[in-house]
């Protein structure tokens, strides 16, 4: 699960807010003190991507610095965390024989599925510490049910018999990196053709942000070819914020431009890593970041870089300069 809107898409909603939410599996491990033991010259390149993280780079270079190498703590955002709510609700939901999957039941399993989640992120109790007479909380518990009714408007689940469910995957390209991410659903139909589905609970970005919505999706195509040597019939985005479903056919063309993307990605930052060069991107998502404290746009200066560098060399490629996808 991805609760972020990919690429160069503009977030909306939810996911405009989910955008600063650190996704799970965590990311590659980084050193986050430096040590005058280091023998290496250089630092070592980052071992994998997930849509997240590739997502953070191409935003602001900055950002993806202070998730992956500083590792510095975000907050636990109303949004982000009813985004995290509605996806197991919808995932649970499928234990339910056909017949029973009901959008009185699907609601139902929001006080359970709620409690859950308070266990695992004891963190998220913080967003409701204010609200003794709860309230807000109620407000929020309404809109997560609101965006799990909609969902029955777009789909109907008694029609559906998802293969995955909250799926993670990783693959390893020829180059040594490796890709990885969670996907919400994965459909196969009786022929062999795979369906991926990821959901929204924001608003489906404007048409000319589509494509960068489809990053995330083309992500999980690409490491489903590499993985099972087939290309994915549909990519499907529901947005639940909004009641739009955004769909794409790809073709493995699509698949190997976003290969060619994402190893220039990946060059890109392992560049920075081992130059310590990472330079803030301002747009108007700085208004959600965590960081702002930290970063030089906003008068923050960065915590002091806990890897060994080296001089920047000439012929280094430009950061952030990835190409079209």
């Amino acid at each position: 699960m991805e609760t972020s809107t990919e690429g160069s898409a503009e977030p909306t909603g939810d996911d405009a807010v989910a955008s600063a939410a650190p996704e799970a599996p965590t990311p590659e491990p980084a050193p986050t003190t430096a040590t005058s033991t280091v023998v290496e010259a250089t630092a070592i390149a980052p071992a994998s991507l997930s849509p997240s993280r590739a997502s953070d780079f191409m935003q602001c270079p900055l950002l993806y610095r202070f998730r992956v190498i500083d590792r510095l703590p975000e907050k636990p955002s109303e949004a982000a965390t009813r985004g995290t709510l509605v996806h197991a609700v919808l995932e649970r939901l499928f234990d339910a024989p056909a017949g029973e999957r009901t959008a009185p039941r699907a609601k139902s399993l929001i006080p359970g599925q709620w409690d859950r989640l308070r266990e695992s992120r004891p963190e998220v109790v913080e967003l409701f510490a204010d609200d003794p007479e709860g309230e807000r909380l109620a407000r929020w518990l309404g809109e997560a049910e609101r965006l799990v009714e909609r969902w029955f408007t777009l789909e109907d689940p008694t029609r559906l018999e998802p293969a995955e469910r909250e799926l993670f995957i990783e693959a390893q390209l020829d180059s040594g990196l490796k890709l990885r991410g969670i996907i919400d659903r994965v459909d196969v139909a009786p022929t062999g053709e795979v369906r991926i589905v990821d959901y929204k609970t924001g608003k489906a970005p404007r048409p000319e942000y589509a494509e960068g919505a489809l990053f995330q999706m083309k992500f999980y195509a690409l490491v489903v070819w590499r993985l099972k040597n087939v290309v994915p019939r549909r990519l499907q985005l529901v947005y639940l914020g909004s009641g739009d479903v955004l769909t794409y056919d790809p073709v493995l063309a699509d698949l190997e431009r976003v290969e060619r993307k994402l190893h220039a990605l990946w060059e890109a930052i392992r560049q920075a890593t081992e130059t310590g060069e990472w330079r803030p991107r301002p747009t108007k998502l700085c208004g959600w970041c965590d960081h702002q404290a930290h970063c030089p746009e906003f008068g923050g200066t960065p915590p002091p870089y806990p890897l060994p560098v080296r001089a920047p060399e000439s012929g280094d490629a430009a950061q952030g300069r990835m190409g079209p996808d």
